[in-house]
């Protein structure tokens, strides 16, 4: 950054107040004290961690985190929303991600930047807690453009296969909305499987909707592909590349779902590392939330971002056309296409 610091003691307190903040956030999120705040105005510390089984001194802490930030206020034990709540309630998922489910990434950073340790299973992050946060990243950001492109479609779709489903939520809504259709969740992540088997089988969906681990990016045709005539994929897309990658996974899904009629392929997309040359580029005075963890984060997993006008290189090579862009600009720079076959 160019700007000038004025106080450069208090600047770098200020950095690491606010990275124990950010996990503060999200720790905050899952164990209900953002929504408690939210809904009943207030919030007493001592009562709200004996109701909820919580050391106190430690949740006294975490709330101590947020004060510092101005996400809350306290006068004592008693807690209200500070001018920063609603901007941090609303981007609350993505500091669950980066904290709570990335953090083991980001406090290996010495370890995973080294070459030496780049092979194998090099890094680790928590899939049960990024499903949790992609949850609402999808709910907050995603569906909007979602809905608005399944509101579009030009036919009825009677069965949806999912892409990196997660805790399968996108599969139940879609179910729900559309009760003569069927669903089937496919993710690499086994616990967030099982946490989305059990969520469905509790919500009545049996025979409706079910899910099968495995590799989207190795997917084959199977039997139960034959009929699917609707495919969504959500904050996964990425990992199909590199490029020639890519090309090779989109003409795989072509094949392995042959009477597909619409692929909605959510994702964000790289506009800061690497010197971007693109008209979506941020420069570092810019950076909006997210943009900065999900990208970085993904150089150290070695998954390599395509930029927006790199998707756009690989569709027709790879099968499929695009037919509509929804953009969704809230979320670093984010993207809903549209594809059929070509």
């Amino acid at each position: 950054m160019t700007s000038t610091i004025v106080n450069s003691e208090r600047a770098v307190a200020n950095i690491f107040n606010s990275a124990v903040a950010a996990a503060a956030i999200g720790a905050a999120w899952e164990l209900g004290v953002l929504d408690e705040l939210r809904d009943n105005k207030k919030l007493d510390v001592q009562s709200f961690a004996l109701q909820h089984d919580l050391d106190v001194r430690s949740t006294q802490g975490l709330v101590t985190a947020l004060a510092v930030v101005d996400v809350v206020e306290r006068a004592r034990d008693t807690v209200v929303a500070g001018p920063l709540f609603d901007e941090a309630y609303r981007t609350k998922s993505l500091f669950h991600w980066l904290s709570l489910g990335s953090g083991d990434l980001f406090s290996r950073m010495q370890y995973v930047l080294r070459n030496e340790n780049r092979t194998g299973d090099f890094y680790r992050r928590d899939s049960a807690a990024i499903a949790y946060a992609c949850r609402d990243i999808n709910r907050q950001y995603f569906d909007p453009a979602f809905w608005a492109a399944m509101d579009g479609l030009d036919y009825t779709f009677s069965s949806v296969v999912d892409l990196g489903c997660g805790s399968g939520e996108r599969l139940m809504q879609i179910l729900d909305r559309y009760p003569g259709t069927t669903g089937i969740g496919v993710d690499l992540a086994g616990p967030a499987i099982k946490v989305a088997a059990a969520e469905a089988a509790g919500r009545g969906f049996g025979d409706r909707l079910s899910f099968a681990e495995g590799d989207v990016r190795q997917i084959g045709y199977r039997d139960e592909f034959a009929e699917v005539d609707l495919l969504t994929c959500f904050m996964m897309g990425h990992d199909f590349w590199p490029r020639e990658n890519c090309v090779a996974t989109l003409r795989r899904l072509r094949e392995a779902f042959p009477k597909v009629r619409r692929f909605l392929l959510g994702d964000a997309t790289r506009i800061l590392l690497d010197g971007v040359r693109s008209e979506h580029a941020v420069n570092e005075d810019d950076v909006p939330v997210f943009t900065l963890g999900f990208e970085l984060g993904h150089a150290m997993m070695d998954v390599y971002l395509p930029t927006m006008d790199e998707w756009d290189g690989v569709f027709a090579e790879g099968g499929w056309r695009c037919v509509k862009k929804h953009l969704i600009e809230s979320l670093t720079l984010s993207v809903v296409f549209e594809l059929e076959h070509a």
